[in-house]
């Protein structure tokens, strides 16, 4: 079994058990080349992009002899790029045996290419490629493998393979960084781990709606703001320091102060916390935090006007000592003598303190107006708590704030992608500025399956124009969108960006006239 039969075969079923099973069998079969690349994209991870999806769209007009506009009819109705693309292009011929290093190698050579070579050798690898060969690499040139295998799935695999603990699996697994010199022998632990610069895999919680004395007496739950950062670890071993994010990606250099800061850690100690921009003493908008992400380098200026923080919600490990199965209230008392006043040379590594209250409706109150302390919401987490990897139900929860919402008005819809392919799904929302609708946000989640198909009649029926794959429809319809955080932005149109907007409700009772306006948006903007 190659890289392609696994993604084939994977995709064809729906069975948990049936997945673990041929991942192990793949796990134990692949060359050593490929097992790390493929425990790489299976968990996550990109191949660098050698071309554009419109790049892409061209060369497949050129290898197909197919217009632009045929090009984009199909993928409107197939759904996925990728999958256009390897029906288009690729001729009739039998599979043959693939190398994923192979494959990883060639698209990484490809990045010191000039575009007209990237183009060509695409091209001439397509030449040579059954339909579904060409299927899977172009999924691995896109970014978009996705067949339905999560983290947890690959540890599992390689854990019953190797005959170790999923937690064990779990953290070697997040030291991966270089796909090809990995083994399986690495699983197995030995020289070295203790001076590991690996992060231990994230303990998650799960949404908590609605009435929160379900959860019983209040004295049993250690309570905490949920900051509006990203969630990280410190690690500091063996006279270095590393950064990560919940994702598993090393993001050291990218936080040169807080590693600068957390070198006065004890060796041997690793924390969990939220990583925020820090104002005067204080967590700061996500929006100042945005322009510190996705940065390899950060220059002097930016680390000046932007400076990080760390809150510490967790101590994992002090001295070299694995904490993570002590109950959480004990790991809080190490925790808080370890950042006690003047333990370190700066406060911007701290322990995330606790909200005290009386009574479960006091903390409802508090929630509801957790955007005034910069959270979006509050953390609510069994005292007796261990530290496990993944969520497990009924040890923490995250207790969000009420959303922010608008009413906005359909202006624009486009057809889905995967199983939405052929149904108007993703749209675009606007509200008033005097006379005109002015866009806000993108949204394509929120609706029921009946919902989707009236809305997809509705966008047939009240089409006013048509752009490429986009239609301009009749500005009737009035939903309710709802958002996590709003700021002013010169980017937008609208002067405004929402975060992770989506459809809260489908407003049949109100008329597209009385849907919000751009002043209710500014309006939030101010108050963010």
């Amino acid at each position: 079994m190659d890289f392609v039969d696994l993604y084939h075969l994977i995709s064809a079923t729906s069975s948990t058990s049936g997945k673990v099973a041929l991942l192990e069998r793949f796990f134990g079969e692949a060359p050593e080349g490929d097992l790390g690349w493929a425990i790489h994209v299976l968990r996550g991870g990109k191949l660098d992009r050698p071309v554009t999806a419109t790049q892409l769209r061209a060369l497949c007009g050129e290898v197909s002899g197919l217009p632009g506009w045929l090009i984009e009819e199909s993928y409107s109705v197939v759904g996925d790029l990728a999958e256009t693309i390897s029906k288009l292009v690729a001729a009739v011929r039998p599979r043959r045996p693939v190398s994923l290093r192979a494959w990883a190698k060639e698209v990484q050579e490809l990045k010191s290419a000039t575009i007209g070579d990237r183009l060509r050798r695409v091209k001439e690898s397509w030449e040579g490629m059954s339909e579904d060969e060409c299927l899977v690499f172009n999924k691995l040139i896109t970014g978009g493998l996705r067949i339905g295998v999560s983290q947890g799935l690959v540890v599992k695999a390689l854990a019953g393979l190797v005959g170790q603990a999923e937690t064990a699996v779990a953290q070697r697994l997040a030291a991966l960084r270089d796909p090809d010199a990995f083994c399986l022998a690495d699983l197995q632990g030995g020289g070295g781990d203790s001076v590991s610069m690996a992060p231990y895999p994230f303990c998650l919680a799960f949404p908590l709606a609605g009435d929160a004395s379900s959860l019983g007496t209040l004295g049993a739950w250690l309570v905490e703001w949920k900051w509006d950062g990203i969630r990280g670890q410190i690690v500091r071993r063996a006279g270095d320091c590393a950064v990560w994010s919940r994702g598993e990606e090393l993001i050291t250099e990218a936080f040169p102060d807080l590693v600068e800061i957390a070198r006065h850690l004890p060796d041997g100690t690793v924390l969990d916390g939220e990583i925020v921009a820090w104002r005067d003493g204080a967590p700061a908008p996500f929006s100042d935090l945005q322009r510190r992400l996705n940065r390899k380098r950060v220059h002097p200026a930016l680390l000046s006007s932007i400076p990080a923080g760390f809150l510490a919600y967790d101590l994992l490990e002090s001295g070299g000592e694995d904490l993570r199965m002590m109950p959480l209230d004990g790991r809080r008392r190490r925790l808080a003598a370890l950042l006690g006043p003047g333990a370190l040379t700066d406060d911007r590594i701290q322990i995330s303190p606790q909200v005290e209250a009386d009574s479960w409706e006091e903390l409802d109150t508090l929630r509801r107006h957790a955007r005034k302390q910069g959270a979006e919401g509050l953390m609510v987490k069994l005292q007796e708590s261990a530290y496990v990897a993944g969520r497990k139900r009924g040890a923490w929860w995250k207790w969000k704030a009420e959303p922010l919402s608008v009413d906005g008005v359909l202006v624009y819809a486009q057809r889905g992608h995967g199983r939405r392919a052929g149904l108007y799904t993703d749209y675009t929302f606007a509200v008033w500025s005097g006379q005109q609708l002015v866009p806000f946000a993108k949204a394509y989640s929120g609706l029921s399956d009946a919902e989707i198909q009236e809305v997809d009649r509705f966008v047939r029926e009240h089409t006013k124009e048509r752009f490429g794959p986009v239609r301009t429809v009749q500005p009737l319809l009035v939903f309710e969108i709802a958002f996590e955080g709003i700021q002013a932005s010169s980017r937008h149109k609208s002067g405004v960006a929402v975060r992770f907007p989506r459809i809260a409700r489908w407003r049949r009772d109100k008329p597209s006239g009385e849907a919000d306006t751009i002043d209710t948006l500014r309006a939030l903007a101010q108050g963010q």
